[in-house]
């Protein structure tokens, strides 16, 4: 293996695999899914991650089209005295049009939120992902699951990261704990890719590792072993080998750019 190539499992937390809703461009939102599913072998995951997208992607949906509206039509009415003119005619004509198709948009997105396995293809994607039966993927299936839970509430009753400190449950120390034991039993680095900044700072753009993790992580793992933090999932996929454009990268960077204008007010949310 070359000494630039890092043999790499990836952790997407569930804030980034929400983003899939987030992003404008569909043909790029599913180019991610595409290269994300061709390295779903080396995804660390599990049940605690499916809960929280599946309990967390309707309302994103949701928020995604509050500035998906019909426009107010009571701006686009002329005066009487230009109420015969060709151009008035086929504005009005252009408004029904408009109004036709967003109800069928409509319809599309009530099919989305109501049956998701037959209508959302990134629900498609992320379910194939979470039934993958491999040795990353702590599934229900698994009786580790039990020891890593007990682990977590542990670290969450010490108030080790990664936490919040609304937190009242222990998803994010699962998470961590699955991560610990994949990078232990594989040899492998980790990459993991989340804006949620109880694993770290982020500061211009960059990402850096909460100092506490930074240390367990080598006491626990190895010195030797590498562990990346970044919030920008074209950066993980890149060092884990997936082809990742141009395009894709600069959606990303203009969607991040659009959240944390959102989030400067926002409270905390738990994915």
């Amino acid at each position: 293996m070359a000494k630039d190539v890092l043999d790499t499992l990836l952790f997407v937390d569930t804030n980034v695999l929400l983003d899939f809703y987030r992003i404008r461009k569909t043909d790029i939102s599913l180019k991610y899914l595409e290269q994300l599913e061709a390295c779903m072998d080396r995804l660390i995951t599990g049940s605690q991650v499916e809960m929280e997208y599946k309990k967390n992607r309707q309302r994103v949906i949701v928020e995604s089209l509050t500035s998906f509206r019909i426009p107010d039509w009571s701006k686009l009415t002329g005066p009487a005295l230009v109420a015969d003119l060709q151009a008035m005619k086929m504005i009005e004509k252009k408004k029904k049009e408009i109004s036709v198709q967003r109800a069928k948009l409509d319809e599309k997105i009530q099919k989305v939120l109501s049956d998701p396995i037959r209508n959302d293809p990134v629900y498609q994607c992320l379910q194939r992902i979470f039934k993958n039966d491999c040795p990353y993927n702590l599934s229900r299936t698994k009786k580790e699951r039990f020891t890593i839970r007990n682990l977590a509430r542990k670290r969450f009753t010490l108030g080790y990261p990664p936490r919040k400190q609304s937190d009242t449950s222990i998803g994010d120390a699962v998470n961590w704990e699955w991560i610990i034991q994949c990078s232990i039993q594989s040899g492998k680095h980790i990459v993991i890719v989340t804006r949620d900044t109880d694993y770290g700072a982020i500061y211009e753009g960059k990402s850096y590792l909460n100092d506490w993790l930074k240390q367990e992580f080598s006491e626990r793992v190895s010195k030797k072993r590498k562990i990346v933090l970044t919030d920008k999932l074209a950066q993980g996929l890149k060092i884990v080998h997936a082809a990742v454009s141009k395009e894709m990268e600069e959606e990303e960077q203009r969607l991040i750019a659009e959240l944390v204008g959102k989030c400067d007010d926002a409270p905390e949310d738990e994915t």
